[in-house]
């Protein structure tokens, strides 16, 4: 537990819905250690943010421990809350009427910060995040991409040990969300001390910022590695990657033999649905063929192709995180 910035042991979490149990966790087993941005994927549902809370100390657990830098989040939350922070992505949490600089001061102030050492703070992050000019204007005018950016520094300005990224560069556009994940990882570099729990639906993002990543699937973690360790997992499976002309429903194509996993998603830019399709072998691609066409659609596009992350996914949950 030395190195373990953060440790579950049989964390459990159950809701009534009803007279309906739901396991929204179910004996969760994880180490995060210090100095590492650690990746948690799964589907909605499947138990991230309730995650989240309970390390957060947002919420109770059912059964099982959690610990943060050491302290339990159950016996000590007090602890915990003066180490750590929580930045999620589509928030705007402060006073639309106040200016940037004066909502990041507002909250330095809720941290015990002095009134001198609260505006120097918030000049130092403001520099950091390289949002000056924004810095005197109300945040009901921020654009979502500089909302992101001081959402970040707000849950920097305690300069937290451990810092809860849940869903980070949500609705963000290209340039905007490379910024925060940018950010993001300058100040993990800055300083090995500090640990991020991060969720997102973006599997290049997770392949870009974490050194290890956990799938979880209706409560449970199912797979855990770094990218590289759980690409593993589909090395053995041919993947092709195809392009269908038009609006293409395909789930009909899990029917044909040896296929494993299907996925697919309309690019509407160019006009084509782009599956992957996940073989036990390279020959059942000729029957994967044939059973789209049958059905009349028009293969465009088809090629081979590597195992990334997305296809791992795919593999353990049966359906893409990216919809």
């Amino acid at each position: 537990m030395s190195n373990a910035s953060i440790l579950t042991v049989n964390l459990t979490r159950t809701f009534k819905r009803g007279k309906k149990i739901i396991n929204a966790l179910k004996d969760v087993n994880l180490g995060v250690n210090r100095g590492e941005i650690f990746g948690l994927l799964g589907p909605n549902g499947a138990g991230k943010t309730t995650l989240i809370r309970i390390l957060a100390t947002l919420l109770l657990p059912t059964s099982g421990e959690a610990y943060v830098e050491g302290y339990d989040v159950t016996k000590e939350p007090g602890k915990v809350r003066e180490l750590i922070n929580v930045v999620s992505g589509g928030e705007r949490a402060g006073y639309g009427i106040l200016t940037l600089k004066e909502n990041l001061w507002y909250f330095s102030q809720l941290y015990g910060f002095s009134r001198k050492d609260g505006w120097k703070r918030v000049e130092k992050l403001i520099s950091l995040l390289g949002i000056e000019e924004y810095a005197d204007v109300k945040l009901n005018r921020l654009s979502t991409g500089i909302i992101q950016k001081y959402n970040l520094a707000r849950g920097l300005i305690n300069d937290p040990r451990v810092l809860f990224l849940d869903e980070p560069t949500l609705g963000l556009d290209v340039e905007a969300a490379r910024s925060i994940r940018k950010l993001i990882k300058e100040w993990i570099k800055s300083d090995r001390k500090r640990t991020i729990l991060l969720t997102t639906h973006y599997m290049a993002e997770a392949e870009e910022l974490c050194d290890r990543i956990a799938i979880i699937h209706r409560g449970e973690i199912v797979a855990l590695g770094s990218s590289e360790e759980l690409k593993q997992k589909v090395s053995r499976y041919v993947i092709y990657k195809i392009g269908i002309r038009g609006h293409a429903r395909i789930d009909f194509v899990k029917e044909v033999d040896g296929v494993e996993a299907v996925s697919y998603k309309e690019d509407i830019a160019r006009g084509v649905t782009v599956a992957r399709i996940v073989l036990t072998e390279g020959d059942y691609i000729s029957s994967v063929i044939e059973k789209i066409e049958s059905s009349e659609l028009q293969i465009i596009e088809l090629s081979k192709v590597e195992p990334t992350l997305e296809d791992v996914f795919l593999k353990i949950v049966g359906a893409s995180l990216e919809k």
